[in-house]
């Protein structure tokens, strides 16, 4: 209360700003139970009471004895998930969603079985249920939210659940549906548009159609006399094995952005539609700062490039990219890359004040990010990106005016306590230090970028020279030490940013100049000169600085 009345107080007089910025304020409760075990075990038993309501449910032969077994299953499950998955397994998120799509799979399974067996619909008999299983549903939503080896692991226990459910078949049940799997994780490797899905139950269609016609659950089909088939029964039953996962695949398509915003999960094709360039802060930086604007295009081909080559997630990197800079729309022209030919706003200012200055355009941008709800990863690598690294420029030129008061303080026979100290803390940014390999490949493109602009004529042994310093710069700095990145991948990224940055700055020809009145070309030579760009004002930082 007393903190709020002196806040009004200060703003009343001037001494404060009345704008109150948007804080990420996390959740002490969802965070505590995101790691708490009893919400694991919580998330186990409600598996294994779902699990008993479908086994005992129906007319199943010997349902003690197949519950035993799918409580084997889950065992084997368990282990697998915390030996091979352990980030998986210590969020209760992810496991509740691995294991609620599971179950949602095999409640599904169960009721085309019990449909069939009802004999309520005549064209649907009990055999027909192997075929409108959908088997390849668990496995497409866990592939395309959380990779290859999620889709896999569901591919395999849910198969060995399904067969549990349909007591009366054996083999070539478990086959169609593992088989089915796999091939749907095959066809969701890299699903950028959603069509994609579709063209993946396609061919898991196909595939079940032809496990489905060697182990003769279509037919039978006698071909030496075609005539004697029953080829409606035949062409129903083809048209449920490969409609069947075409119509699995479209609701999984449906369900995805749900899923991802129950869970906080962002897939790529998320990526690409946050991708479009017409975005309201895009549009207000390519008007109001058009130099941020462009180096941040480069950022993300720097970034995308660097990410694609380590695994990591490329189209993350580009979109981040994109808005990594966007509070700089707050002050823009306190920017090198935005500033005009005429004045150099930081020259009126302490560097002190300069540094505060540039340092708040992470504030800002997280600010801008929350109001227009953009996705929490974005809102991190604006945290991120420059982690608590050193506004190198104004600390300079503080200890510079520093060392002059000194001097002119021994003139004056000043004491020494009368000349204001330089801490380098007031100089750097407040942090998180990259916390992912994306959120990291962004920090050192940025960086790079930047530096990049204050090459003259530049030559490969520069542009290599440059990235390696400034990579090793960061390195002792300990602004890598809380990401992933390893050596041998901070190398690969170093080659990516030299091999974008030359063609980038690759050089031209000089044309000569042509006369306009007569349009003969003059003979003179003109320098080749790629990184002859506009004057800045002399005093202007460099765009590293920033």
């Amino acid at each position: 209360m007393f903190e709020f009345l002196k806040r009004n107080e200060l703003v009343k007089r001037g001494m404060a700003s009345g704008k109150t910025r948007r804080r990420r304020t996390p959740n002490e409760l969802m965070k505590s139970v995101e790691y708490a075990p009893y919400a694991k075990w919580l998330i186990f038993a409600l598996f294994v009471a779902g699990l008993a309501l479908l086994i005992f449910s129906g007319r199943q032969p010997e349902p003690t004895k197949n519950f035993v077994v799918g409580l084997l299953f889950l065992g084997a499950a368990i282990a697998q998930l915390w030996i091979n998955q352990p980030k998986t397994f210590s969020r209760s998120s992810r496991l509740l969603l691995v294991f609620s799509v599971m179950f949602v799979q095999l409640a599904a399974t169960k009721l085309i079985l019990m449909l069939c067996q009802s004999g309520t619909f005549l064209l649907l008999k009990p055999a027909a249920a192997v075929l409108l299983a959908p088997y390849a549903f668990a496995p497409l939503v866990l592939s395309v939210l959380l990779g290859r080896n999620h889709g896999l692991y569901a591919a395999i226990f849910v198969s060995l659940w399904t067969r549990v459910l349909f007591a009366d078949f054996d083999g070539p049940l478990l086959a169609c549906a593992i088989v089915s799997g796999f091939t749907a994780v095959y066809l969701t490797l890299q699903v950028r548009r959603r069509s994609r899905l579709i063209r993946a139950g396609l061919g898991v269609g196909i595939t079940l159609w032809l496990l489905s016609f060697a182990f003769g659950m279509i037919g039978p089909i006698d071909l030496f006399s075609p005539g004697a088939n029953d080829w409606p029964m035949i062409s129903l039953q083809s048209a449920l094995a490969i409609g069947n996962p075409i119509l699995t695949a479209t609701l999984v398509g449906g369900l995805l952005p749900v899923l991802e915003h129950l869970f906080r999960i962002t897939t790529d094709i998320s990526w690409l539609e946050a991708s479009d360039l017409n975005h309201p802060l895009l549009r207000r930086m390519t008007i109001e700062a058009p130099g941020t604007y462009h180096h941040s295009l480069v950022v993300a081909n720097l970034a995308e490039s660097a990410g694609e080559a380590i695994g990591a997630n490329g189209t993350l990197c580009r979109v981040c990219s994109y808005f990594h800079d966007v509070g700089k729309l707050v002050k823009p022209d306190y920017f090198t890359e935005n500033m005009n030919f005429e004045r150099n706003p930081h020259d009126d200012l302490a560097p002190t004040m300069s540094a505060l200055i540039i340092i708040a355009h992470v504030k800002e941008g997280v600010d801008l990010a929350m109001k227009h709800n953009l996705n929490h990863l974005i809102t991190d690598v604006i945290q991120e990106h420059h982690g608590t690294s050193l506004v190198y420029y104004f600390y300079k030129r503080a200890l510079q005016q520093q060392d002059d008061a000194r001097a002119g303080g021994k003139i004056m026979n000043m004491r020494e306590g009368d000349v204001p100290e330089v801490s380098q803390e007031s100089f750097r940014y407040r942090g998180p230090k990259p916390q992912t390999k994306e959120s990291a490949i962004i920090s050192l493109a940025d960086m790079v970028e930047s530096a990049s602009r204050s090459l003259e004529k530049p030559t490969p042994q520069k542009i290599e020279q440059l990235v390696n310093d400034l990579i090793a710069q960061r390195i002792a700095d300990s602004q890598l030490d809380e990401c992933e990145l390893t050596l041998a991948e901070l190398k690969i990224i170093a080659e990516r940013f030299r091999f974008t940055l030359m063609t980038m700055l690759h050089t031209r020809i000089a044309y000569p100049k042509q006369d306009t009145k007569t349009g003969i070309l003059r003979g003179e030579t003109l320098r080749p000169d790629v990184m002859a760009a506009s004057k800045k004002p002399a005093s202007a930082p460099p765009v590293s600085a920033a």
